[in-house]
């Protein structure tokens, strides 16, 4: 198979699809990781960890503590003994990007794909494409939250649709704010549960203490409306007042009409702050 094409990527991207199923998955192949492979992700989690207990949010400290992986790139057989029976998740490998169709198929059943390739030294502090420690140390310890686990099942399920509708951009700007780089208020504080901020060291700092960006309340109609930034920190960010609410603002949503009205708008720019919109800094809490 080629390298896929998606939403977010173009072929070009490495990654090897030589050998992979159907499904885009693959056999993990733990044993292929060298030694030096073994430290340099040791040096990234010491570095990440020590961030993100200051100011990752709490199901993402409990999650990370659970599944016990500072030693060595984890082996994903042994992260689905402590997933499955937690919240019913499991992990498959896949060589890095999929097609968005697959994605979406995997995670409506359950299915988290890690990408099974390590970042090179010289990318420890910045990575265009999720390796295996975004995709594991980022997104996999809050699979262990059951608000984000029923989350991401009910995204799979909606991509086909939105996809059929021509708004699979819409869609995708959705898990962007909120699984790849959502905020949450957890006891007066700006805590981070977004993988795309957990596996960037700078990110991590710049999302909760910058005190220039625009930070907004979570409003699952606005993000879908807004654009995002890929090869920088974003320019805005959206604050959930728990992870449950990201559950409860969209069970009652029928996407269908919004997508209608607004697929052909051009998106919100990045940093744009509409008129009447209350800031988070406006809320009576700073970052």
């Amino acid at each position: 198979m080629k390298t896929p094409q998606t939403t977010t990527s173009a072929s070009g991207l490495r990654g090897e699809y030589g050998k992979v199923g159907a499904d885009y998955t693959a056999a993990q192949e733990w044993d292929a990781y060298t030694p030096a492979m073994h430290d340099r992700w040791r040096r990234l989690y010491q570095a990440q960890a020590e961030l993100t207990r200051r100011h990752g949010c709490r199901a993402f400290g409990e999650g990370l503590a659970r599944l016990d992986c500072a030693q060595a790139i984890p082996r994903f057989s042994d992260a689905n003994r402590v997933l499955e029976p937690a919240t019913g998740w499991r992990l498959v490998a896949v060589p890095g990007f999929i097609p968005d169709a697959v994605f979406f198929e995997h995670l409506a059943h359950r299915r988290f794909p890690v990408t099974r390739w390590l970042r090179e030294e010289h990318e420890l502090d910045y990575l265009v494409e999720p390796d295996v420690f975004h995709d594991f140390f980022g997104h996999v310890p809050m699979l262990l939250d059951p608000a984000i686990a029923d989350f991401l099942q009910a995204y799979g399920t909606a991509g086909a649709r939105a996809m059929e509708l021509g708004a699979l951009d819409m869609l995708a700007r959705l898990y962007w704010y909120t699984i790849e780089f959502g905020l949450v208020r957890e006891d007066g504080a700006l805590k981070v549960f977004g993988a795309g901020i957990l596996s960037s060291a700078g990110e991590t700092r710049f999302s909760v203490t910058d005190p220039d960006v625009l930070r907004l309340p979570f409003d699952p109609l606005r993000i879908m409306r807004t654009g995002y930034r890929i090869d920088a920190f974003q320019e805005t960010y959206f604050v959930l007042d728990s992870l449950p609410e990201l559950v409860e603002r969209l069970v009652a949503l029928d996407l269908t009409p919004f997508y209608a009205r607004w697929r052909h708008t051009p998106p919100i720019a990045p940093g744009a702050c509409l008129p009447g919109e209350t800031t988070f800094d406006n809320l009576g809490e700073t970052a």
